[in-house]
C-alpha cells in the first residue's frame, strides 16, 4: 500500500486517519496477462490504481479492429469514468497486456472518502483532471499531428512503453497500422 500512499502524496499529502480510511477501502487483486478489468456491455465498478503490470484501454469498431485509447503503467490509474459515474454500460474493454497487480475502489468507497475526507474530493479531482488534458492532448494529435509526431508524443508520455508494447498496440494507439509504425520508427532512427 506504500505506493498508493506515496501517489497521493504527491498532491496533498495524506494524514494517518486518511490513510487508514483508504487502505481499508482497497481491493487487491492479481490480473493474469491477457484478462479483463472490464468487457464492453458491463458496467464500471471501479476505479482502479496500477500498483505494477501494464494494461490498455481500447473500444472495437464494426468491422473488429481494436483502437487502443489509453494505456496505464505503474503508479497510473484506469477506468472507464463515465461507465463508473453514470452507471451504464461500458462501450470499452480493459485488459492486461502483463501480469499485474492493482488495487481497487468502488463508487460507494469513491464516495464515501470524498464525503469524508475532503483531500480525497482534491487529489481525484486533480487525478481526473491529468487524465481529462491527457485525452485532450490526444485528441488534438489525432487530427493534427503527422503520424511520426504522433510517435514522439507517445514514447515522451509513455518512454517504458516502447519496450514493453508489441508494435501492434502502439500502431493501434497512434492510428496507423504495424508496417506504416515500422517505417515511422526507421525514419525516426535515421534522424
Amino acid at each position: 500500500m506504500e505506493n498508493i500512499i506515496n501517489h497521493f502524496n504527491k498532491y496533498l499529502p495524506l494524514d494517518e486517519e486518511e490513510k487508514l480510511a483508504l487502505t481499508s477501502r482497497l481491493t487487491e487483486r492479481k490480473i493474469k496477462r491477457r484478462q479483463f478489468l472490464l468487457q464492453e456491455g458491463d458496467v464500471c465498478k471501479s476505479f482502479t490504481y496500477v500498483q505494477s503490470g501494464c494494461f490498455k484501454m481500447y473500444g472495437v469498431d464494426d468491422k473488429g479492429v481494436e483502437h487502443n485509447l489509453a494505456f496505464a503503467v505503474e503508479d497510473d490509474w484506469i477506468s472507464d469514468i463515465g461507465s463508473l459515474h453514470k452507471e451504464q454500460p461500458s462501450k470499452l474493454f480493459i485488459e492486461a497486456i502483463e501480469p499485474s497487480v492493482v488495487l481497487q475502489l468502488s463508487k460507494g468507497d469513491l464516495w464515501y472518502l470524498y464525503i469524508n475526507y475532503p483531500k480525497f474530493d482534491r487529489n481525484f479531482r486533480v487525478i481526473i483532471e491529468d487524465k481529462y488534458i491527457e485525452l485532450q492532448d490526444r485528441l488534438l494529435q489525432t487530427v493534427s499531428a503527422t503520424a511520426l509526431n504522433r510517435y514522439e508524443s507517445f514514447i515522451n508520455q509513455y518512454p517504458q512503453l516502447s519496450n514493453r508494447l508489441p508494435s501492434t498496440q502502439i500502431a493501434s494507439y497512434l492510428g496507423v497500422t504495424p508496417e506504416f509504425l515500422s517505417k515511422i520508427k526507421n525514419e525516426r532512427f535515421k534522424k
